[in-house]
């Protein structure tokens, strides 16, 4: 009520002032309207108590987009849906819901320890027409933040930061996950221009749903989530927030899964980078600075991605010299354009994801895949670069356990032991105890579905057992032929 009572007398001596204003503008001779005009606005200053904070949606150069304004439009959409009278509806780009806003010249208030503020939204339109590149590209659209002036340094320093990160938690919140893909170099620049291409990341992998050892499970996830919530730790121990991991097995264990499901865990985009379409270090530096927080970088299958260790055979070299020479001069153009296609070193790879680089941008998850760890070079894969090496093996018990949870719907039957038993007698990955635990028509029963599994597991086994008897010819016939050589 003394608010209220307040802002009706300031417009009362407003009021006045403006007519007192009006009257000096038509009656006073010119040369005295500077000096008017001059103490007039002070004695405005003195008169009206409100500050007022002007947010405009374009600022600096290139009119690039204010990140303030449309933290303060995401933060204002609650408050205007609860109070404002006139409200526009919309769907943000990167929003999986509509957005409501508060329309133009709509007024909403906020409290912030006890103090009351007021929020208005501005626009301009111009006078003139001309041609813009966007629609409404020439209207300015403002946030106007109003406040008592004994309330100033409050405001300032703890109440505008206070929205501006709201904004961004709730916009990321919102936000429709992406994956993405590294376009080509040349597609960088011109109208279209774009680093990176996205779709919707609608990947329904899950923890839950993943099939491996329960233990190793629950460890990935408290590590993730305790990376997360870590920021703070990160700047004391004067690390980049950031972490690595390095996901190898035989093809087949869920790799790509597993990532799917830590993006899921997270809420976090993923960056798919293909390294054989960047062609130097540089380009290579400029595509993950233009990555976003909350993010996982993937490279997958890292050891064919390039010759990452350096290290070239000179036998190799010398026969491919030779088979150049010998060819035609279309064979020797191709090749030519195949070592030109990328030169992306594995210093500049490490320089990008554990150099000074690394650290433009936090909150980033760096995960490589590989089928053949031990190609990889040992300074890659150092702890410190990738922090975490996970394995992810042949299908085990526990692993089957969710399957037949996922795919029949079932926690125990009396075929368990069997497959417990086979499971531990060869190696079969979850790909392929997935796709024969899968019904393959509505006539499957869990009975059929099992029974099927355990053939393919038996005859794996037989498989097995017949390839280690070859071996151990082959090593009786090498010792034999030693014996009979000496």
């Amino acid at each position: 009520m003394v608010m209220m009572g307040e802002m009706l007398n300031l417009g009362t001596t407003m009021g006045t002032v403006m007519l007192v204003y009006t009257f000096c503008k038509q009656f006073l001779p010119p040369h005295l309207q500077f000096y008017f005009e001059k103490y007039f606005h002070k004695i405005v200053r003195f008169v009206n108590p409100y500050v007022e904070i002007t947010f405009d949606e374009f600022t600096g150069e290139h009119m690039k987009r204010n990140e303030a304004y449309s933290a303060i439009k995401t933060y204002l959409s609650d408050k205007s849906s609860a109070s404002a009278k006139r409200l526009k509806a919309n769907v943000a780009k990167d929003s999986e819901s509509v957005v409501l806003t508060m329309d133009y010249n709509e007024e909403v208030t906020d409290e912030f320890q006890g103090v009351k503020v007021w929020w208005s939204s501005k626009r301009t339109v111009p006078s003139t027409q001309r041609i813009a590149w966007y629609p409404n590209d020439d209207e300015k659209r403002s946030y106007k933040l109003t406040v008592h002036k004994r309330h100033r340094e409050l405001i300032t320093q703890s109440y505008v930061s206070h929205v501006i990160k709201e904004g961004k938690e709730i916009a990321t919140k919102n936000r429709q996950r992406k994956l993405y893909s590294n376009n080509p170099s040349q597609n960088w620049y011109g109208y279209r221009r774009s680093k990176w291409s996205n779709v919707p990341f609608e990947h329904p992998a899950r923890f839950d749903t993943l099939a491996m050892d329960a233990n190793l499970k629950e460890q990935i996830k408290n590590d993730l989530i305790k990376f997360s919530t870590a920021k703070d730790y990160y700047t004391r121990i004067g690390k980049a927030w950031k972490r690595g991991y390095l996901l190898y097995g035989p093809p087949g264990t869920g790799k790509s899964s597993m990532i799917a499901a830590m993006a899921n865990l997270l809420d976090y985009d993923v960056y798919d980078l293909e390294l054989t379409a960047v062609k130097e270090n540089a380009e290579l530096r400029r595509l993950l600075l233009d990555t976003s927080s909350k993010s996982i970088v993937v490279i997958e299958d890292i050891d064919c991605s390039l010759d990452l260790t350096g290290q070239r055979e000179k036998k190799k070299t010398e026969k491919e010299g030779k088979d150049e020479e010998q060819s035609d001069p279309i064979t020797k153009k191709v090749k030519e354009d195949e070592k030109k296609e990328s030169k992306v070193t594995l210093s500049g790879l490490l320089n990008c994801i554990d150099g000074l680089w690394s650290s433009c941008g936090g909150e980033r998850i760096i995960v490589f895949t590989t089928n053949y760890v031990e190609k990889l070079d040992p300074a890659l894969i150092r702890r410190g670069r990738m922090d975490k090496h996970i394995e992810l093996s042949y299908c085990c018990f526990d692993a089957f356990k969710v399957f037949a949870k996922n795919y029949l719907e079932i926690d125990s039957h009396s075929l368990f032991g069997e497959i417990e038993t086979l499971l531990g007698e060869t190696k079969m990955t979850p790909a392929d105890v997935a796709e024969n635990l899968m019904p393959k028509s509505d006539l499957d029963v869990v009975e059929t579905c099992m029974k099927r599994l355990i053939e393919a597991l038996k005859e794996a086994k037989k498989k097995k057992a017949e390839k280690e008897e070859k071996e151990e010819c082959v090593e009786e016939v090498k010792e034999n032929g030693v014996a009979m050589a000496a």
